[in-house]
């Protein structure tokens, strides 16, 4: 009969230890150990070369002698979700798609899977919802359903003898936290049950070249539910993002074995499902007033798409012995350093102000090409003084000062120019020569004094 032993897995790192404490010894997290029950099976047989099988095991080839060969990809009709995968779906790769309750995540993967039932034909498996209640939403959305099967299934042996049944071409288990193992003791949801499940069909899309989406639970601090080893096992991690009151999402890729990462796609929640859009430069500058104190329209880069967002700003006393800053859409701490730098070689203290800051639309700006829009903003709120009219800017501010370049400057000021701007205030090194690109005007500045005087 076999035996079992229990081994306690952290839920951030993955480590595994055989005993519970407080603390995971490989990560350092503290109260992320659970316990994950083993089946231990009888041991091997012995042979003279090793172990039972041993003339199947595999053997070392040398990588010039692999085939480099691009994996094949299927458009999936979607333009914002083909662009964050990289140029559509890879056959068996297997996709991670998280976000909030309600943001999307069931809408858009029952419109992929309507999208290839011709070239794929799927298998959308639900653990959360009726068979009928899915149904009910694919007729409100004016789905073509009928090349669609699906299943209402919690456990994963049984997913796994059906899609070895019915041999779909495509899966979407929706959603993974809902899927258990008969084998382990635990609670769905749990570490050890999310592991395991998630192992299973994973190596199941590997070994058939399935092609696998998997829905994620997101914790209340925004990441995916379950142990850190879930989003290493997968092949692209896609988060659906939206401010709450807002129809638009946000698909951003954080990891993509078969493309770029920080891929960015639009998409517009309408009564017939999510709508991609196509410019969402547009989208984020709509509603803008041409001169406003505060704010500046700046040129940031998510995966290979520029996009234009507006980045404002509200400089106001306070009364507090320490003055908040505060950032929405920017990092904070950066907002403090940017802060120091325009004191300090700006000649300009906002030490007594309170500041806030927020990118429009939503958007997350991680690249440091926001640093320039920042300060032009918080000048220009402190000033209560607007930009010049149509005027975009970016560039990297450094803590001496001077304005660095950031990539493909030449890109973000075509996207300027084709949505009618006039004037930009960049790094020297990213100002082309003739001082125009597409009709706009290009101010290169080399410090930050000079793209104060430049602006205002």
């Amino acid at each position: 009969m076999a035996k079992t032993r229990s081994m306690y897995v952290c839920s951030e790192c993955g480590g595994e230890h055989s005993k519970w404490q407080g603390q995971c010894a490989d990560c350092g997290a503290w109260n992320t150990l659970s316990e994950f029950r083993i089946e231990k099976g009888p041991a091997a047989a012995r042979t003279r070369t090793g172990y039972a099988g041993a003339d199947d095991r595999a053997k070392p080839v040398r990588l010039a002698d692999v085939s480099g060969e691009q994996a094949e990809r299927v458009s999936i009709g979607i333009g914002e979700l083909d662009r964050v995968l990289g140029g559509g779906l890879v056959r068996g790769s297997v996709v991670l798609v998280g976000g909030d309750p309600g943001i999307g995540k069931s809408t858009l993967l029952l419109q992929t899977a309507s999208k290839l039932a011709g070239d794929l034909p799927g298998l959308y498996v639900s653990g959360e919802e009726s068979l009928a209640q899915i149904a009910s939403r694919g007729g409100r959305l004016g789905l073509d359903l009928s090349r669609i099967d699906a299943l209402a299934e919690t456990c994963v042996e049984r997913i796994i003898d059906q899609l070895q049944e019915s041999k779909p071409a495509l899966a979407v288990i929706d959603s993974i936290q809902t899927i258990y193992s008969e084998e382990l003791t635990a609670a769905p949801g749990s570490v050890s049950q999310v592991r395991e499940s998630a192992a299973r069909l994973t190596r199941f899309a590997k070994q058939t070249a399935t092609s696998l989406f998997l829905v994620g639970h997101v914790t209340k601090e925004g990441g995916i539910a379950g142990p850190r080893v879930l989003e290493h096992m997968v092949d692209a991690v896609l988060y659906f993002e939206g401010e709450s009151g807002s129809r638009f999402r946000v698909l951003r890729a954080f990891k993509n074995r078969f493309g770029a990462v920080n891929e960015l796609g639009v998409f517009a929640m309408t009564e017939g499902g999510l709508r991609e859009v196509s410019n969402p430069s547009a989208i984020f500058l709509s509603g803008k007033p041409e001169t406003t104190p505060g704010s500046c329209v700046m040129v940031t880069r998510e995966g290979t798409r520029p996009l234009l967002v507006e980045v404002q700003a509200l400089v106001d006393s306070s009364p507090l012995s320490n003055p908040r800053r505060v950032a929405v859409g920017f990092e904070q701490n950066r907002l403090a350093l940017q802060l120091a730098v325009l004191h300090r070689h700006g000649g300009i203290s906002v030490s007594d102000q309170d500041v806030f800051v927020n990118v429009v639309g939503g958007i997350r700006v991680q690249e440091t090409a926001a640093d320039l829009p920042v300060l032009l903003a918080v000048l220009g709120s402190l000033r209560d003084q607007p930009l010049a009219r149509r005027t975009v800017a970016f560039g990297e501010v450094g803590l001496s000062g001077e304005i660095r370049p950031v990539p493909n400057g030449e890109e973000r000021l075509k996207e300027a120019a084709t949505h009618g701007f006039e004037r930009a205030i960049v790094p020297k090194a990213n100002a082309p020569k003739s001082g125009k690109v597409g009709g706009i005007e290009v101010i290169g500045v080399e410090r930050l004094a000079e793209a104060l005087e430049a602006a205002f």
